[in-house]
């Protein structure tokens, strides 16, 4: 599918118009997977959570001004390689077996975009000697699809760490340009998550 890239969302501006960062989402999609396949810039193991291999996702359905993440983020059409569930596993186990941790996260923009990639790769991490993989996640799409959560949540070495940007409705939409209206979904991930038992903060 074409994406008409002149109205694509990229970092906000003064004066911007807030977008349903579900619909960023979809779109996102359409640039960051194609099947089961999905973009990453990079795997790496870094010192945070005592050593852990990471793999860095590309594009995101917000956009936080205090993000750190690079231009991935805003221009994912420009960066990163598709990997399968299966060689996105192969690079973090790559990772984390040089330097010698046993612990793996998804991190960077926005993990959850390419839900059939992202349950795949749980399930190998799940079913493999990895102790735990921790999952990065703004909780937009677990928010919007309790069903999403609860698949998440079958998997017992995933924690997911859940990012709340902002405590008002007006301070999320400055802050992240998203549509005042979906302030909640990241609360409404969170509740779908403790419903489902899944491990989580």
């Amino acid at each position: 599918m074409s994406i008409p890239f002149e109205t694509y969302p990229r970092y906000i501006e003064p004066g911007f118009t807030p977008f349903d960062p579900v619909e960023l989402a979809r779109r996102t999609e359409e640039i960051v997977c194609r099947g089961d396949r999905r973009k990453y810039t990079k795997f790496y193991c870094t010192g945070v959570y005592g050593g852990i291999a990471t793999g860095f996702a590309c594009g995101c359905c917000l956009r936080c001004i205090f993000c750190w993440v690079n231009w991935s983020r805003d221009f994912p059409e420009k960066y990163g390689s598709f990997r399968s569930p299966a060689e996105a596993f192969y690079q973090l186990s790559r990772v984390a077996r040089k330097a010698r941790v046993n612990q793996l996260r998804i991190s960077g923009a926005e993990p959850t975009l390419g839900k059939s990639h992202l349950l795949g790769l749980l399930a190998k991490v799940d079913s493999s000697p990895f102790r735990l993989l921790i999952l990065e996640i703004n909780g937009i799409l677990i928010g919007a699809d309790p069903d999403y959560a609860r698949q998440i949540a079958r998997f017992k070495k995933v924690h997911t760490r859940v990012s709340l940007k902002a405590g008002t409705p007006e301070a999320f939409t400055s802050k992240t340009g998203a549509k005042p209206e979906s302030f909640e979904l990241p609360f409404q991930g969170i509740v779908n998550l403790l419903k489902a038992g899944a491990s989580f903060h």
